[in-house]
C-alpha cells in the first residue's frame, strides 16, 4: 500500500512538473475541444464533445503518418482536418488556429471561398452537424515535424449545405 501511495504521489508530481514546464497542457483532448468550441461559439454554433472512438481513429491515422509526416488525408469515415509544421513545438492551438483563420476566405451569403483560397478546414471546425471530435498529434520520425489531425462525426462539408445557419435563415 505504501509503495502504491508513493507511486501515485510521484505520478502526480510528474504531471505538475509537466504542466509547469508547458509540456502537457497544450495538446490534451480538452484543449482541442475548447479551441473548437471557442470558434463555434463565435459563429453561434453549438459545442462539440470528445469522442474516444473518433480519437482512436485519429491516433491510429496519425501513427501511420509519423513515419513520413505527409500531409495526406486518411480517406476514413469521418470529416477530417490535418496540419503539419516543421519542428516539434506545434500544438493543438496552432493547428486549430490555422484552420479557423480560413474564416476570412469564407462567405456565408454565397457559401463559397475566395477564388484561389481555402476555407474548408474552417467550415469543418464550425459545421453545426459535426458534434463529436477526436484529435491526435505525433512528432514525426527524423525530426520531420509534427502531424496533427482532427476527425469529426458526423462529417461535414457537404456540397450545397452551409456549415451553419444565419439568424435570419433560422427564423424562417
Amino acid at each position: 500500500m505504501a509503495s502504491s501511495k508513493s507511486s501515485l504521489a510521484m505520478f502526480a508530481l510528474a504531471i505538475v512538473m509537466a504542466v509547469v514546464a508547458g509540456v502537457s497542457a497544450q495538446n490534451t483532448p480538452q484543449d482541442f475541444v475548447n479551441l473548437h468550441n471557442r470558434a463555434r461559439a463565435a459563429d453561434g454554433v453549438g459545442p462539440v464533445t470528445w469522442d474516444n472512438s473518433v480519437a482512436r481513429f485519429a491516433q491510429d491515422y496519425a501513427n501511420t503518418r509519423a513515419a513520413d509526416c505527409r500531409l495526406q488525408h486518411s480517406g476514413g469515415p469521418f470529416g477530417e482536418n490535418i496540419f503539419w509544421g516543421s519542428g516539434q513545438s506545434w500544438t493543438a492551438a496552432n493547428a486549430v488556429k490555422s484552420w479557423v483563420d480560413e474564416k476570412r476566405n469564407y462567405h456565408l451569403n454565397t457559401n463559397t471561398c475566395d477564388a484561389g483560397k481555402v476555407c474548408g478546414h474552417y467550415t469543418q471546425v464550425v459545421w453545426r452537424k459535426s458534434t463529436r471530435i477526436g484529435c491526435a498529434r505525433v512528432v514525426c520520425a527524423g525530426n520531420r515535424g509534427v502531424f496533427i489531425t482532427c476527425n469529426y462525426n458526423p462529417p461535414g462539408n457537404f456540397n450545397g449545405e452551409r456549415p451553419f445557419l444565419t439568424l435570419d435563415a433560422e427564423a424562417k
